[in-house]
């Protein structure tokens, strides 16, 4: 074989090499950023979970709360009333 073929043929198993390098490297760059992402994700995700979780607990006390203001009013409002009527008793 002559000397331009045989470069030809150098010059051809370096671009192939060069090129399915740069292949397998962005693939695993990009498999790399992606598995970042997903862990990012799952991060989210939690957040979104326990946020969730905490919004139904603080509706659970704020129904308790408002049955124990309920309790406290009528409490009180029965206390003022049993007072009054002593009052007039008393009279």
């Amino acid at each position: 074989m002559t000397e331009p073929i045989w470069i030809a043929l150098i010059s051809l198993a370096g671009t192939l090499l060069g090129t399915f390098g740069g292949i397998l490297t962005s693939g695993k760059l990009t498999a790399y950023r992606i598995e970042q992402l997903e862990k990012r994700v799952d991060k989210h995700n939690s957040l979104i979970e326990r946020t969730y979780q905490l919004e139904t607990r603080v509706q659970l006390h704020d129904a308790r709360f408002q049955a124990v203001d309920h309790r406290i009013a009528a409490l009180h409002n029965k206390t003022t009333f049993n007072s009054k009527k002593e009052d007039s008793y008393e009279s």
